[in-house]
């Protein structure tokens, strides 16, 4: 099994390299190397920076922006923008609703839809989770009864990531409250979020941040023509859409930017009378962190020499679900490695006498390492979305154990 890059792929990952480089303004690399926010604009800078260049959506069928690329460009890609770190295209748009659209959708809502989702014209968001939803998604009870040529919406959806930045929303909702199993009968319709009847309110994630939302429906008016695929095949569609998103779920690029940053203050910071990054305690961690990333790199690229060489590209891979866990791991690892590094200068301090203070609390050491324990407290989360860690065990005990 050939796991080394060809000289063509060389080259394309000197391509993406090159033009990283020379297109990515300075002032978003660095608050992402900070692990800062970036704004929605940025995003969508980058993101049509990148369709204009033909990288937004390669995995997309060419007639709507897709390149005949093969699974490992399309790594090279992933891993070349996480590793920068550069933006990388916005997954709801690019691995979520738009490959649904092009598989299942109508010539009218490919046309319509595809070429503003790739170019970030529209910002999708995803209604899928509910407050008794979640891991156990056939079980939600939003509804949509259909009403002449439109459905009327009612229910809730919950954790949904940047809404309060969407324009539409994918919605699953169950069409047919009677069917026999709790799968069927769920639809799957897109929804302008400026229909009448959408409330969105902020939750208050455990690191301050407003990053998802509650989305309230009350009679919200849909037309039938945005029903994608047939009535009641939702679940098929979901089950699609989930097997893309786990696609480059184990982040090994944005892993290994954020241990090159661990390793650069590590070189700075003091253990007693020595640097961090010689403390052998230290080493023995950072150390057992790398080996675990470099054996996961080295399986993403048994799965992508399998699949160029069984030409299985786009079809979900059970083995996706071990990258799926032990990427989230190894990132959930990285930031507690960060918060070993800076210590207690990743506390806020409260009550700042300055008289220009408006009462936020105030970092004590470098900005950027008062973003280490939001950011410790928010990558909790990673283990859970795109399929908990304990839903990807039962994958594989099924699906490659065969138990």
């Amino acid at each position: 099994m050939e796991l080394s890059f060809s000289p063509e792929e060389i080259a394309f990952r000197d391509e993406v390299r090159a033009f990283i480089r020379d297109n990515l303004p300075g002032d978003v690399q660095k608050r992402l190397i900070e692990g800062r926010e970036i704004g929605k604009q940025d995003i969508v800078d980058w993101q049509r920076k990148l369709n204009a260049k033909g990288w937004a959506v390669p995995h997309w069928p060419r007639a709507w922006g897709g390149q005949d690329w093969s699974p490992v460009q399309e790594f090279i890609l992933l891993d070349e923008l996480q590793s920068a770190p550069a933006p990388s295209p916005l997954p709801f748009n690019v691995s979520m609703v738009g490959p649904v659209i092009a598989t299942f959708g109508n010539d009218e809502q490919k046309r319509k839809f595809l070429p503003a989702t790739a170019n970030l014209d529209i910002w999708w968001c995803q209604g899928f989770s509910e407050p008794g939803a979640g891991s156990d998604l056939a079980g939600l009870k939003t509804t949509a009864r259909r009403e002449g040529d439109h459905y009327i919406i009612n229910g809730q959806k919950t954790w949904t990531t940047l809404a309060q930045y969407a324009d539409w929303i994918f919605v699953l909702a169950r069409t047919d409250p009677g069917a026999e199993k709790k799968q069927q009968g769920i639809s799957f319709i897109l929804v302008d979020m400026k229909t009448p009847g959408i409330t969105v309110r902020p939750i208050q994630l455990i690191d301050g941040g407003h990053e998802v939302n509650e989305v309230w429906f009350d009679e919200v008016k849909v037309p039938a023509e945005n029903l994608v695929g047939e009535e009641n095949k939702g679940w098929d569609y979901a089950k699609f859409l989930l097997g893309n998103e786990r696609t480059g779920i184990a982040r090994v690029g944005a892993s290994k930017q954020r241990l090159r940053r661990i390793r650069e203050l590590a070189a700075i910071e003091r253990a007693g009378d020595a640097k961090l990054i010689d403390a052998p305690w230290f080493r023995e961690k950072l150390a057992d962190v790398e080996i675990d990333l470099k054996a996961l790199e080295i399986t993403q690229l048994r799965v992508l020499a399998e699949a160029r060489k069984s030409g299985k590209h786009g079809r979900p891979d059970p083995k996706s679900s071990i990258l799926k866990i032990k990427g989230s791991e190894i990132q959930q690892a990285t930031t507690e490695l960060l918060l070993d590094v800076v210590g207690p200068l990743a506390m806020p301090f409260q009550g700042s006498t300055d008289p220009d203070d408006d009462g936020n609390a105030m970092p004590i050491g470098p900005d950027d390492a008062a973003e280490a324990a939001p950011t410790y407290f928010n990558w909790r989360k990673i283990s859970i979305y795109g399929g908990s860690n304990e839903i990807q065990r039962n994958i594989i005990a099924k699906a490659i154990l065969g138990f």
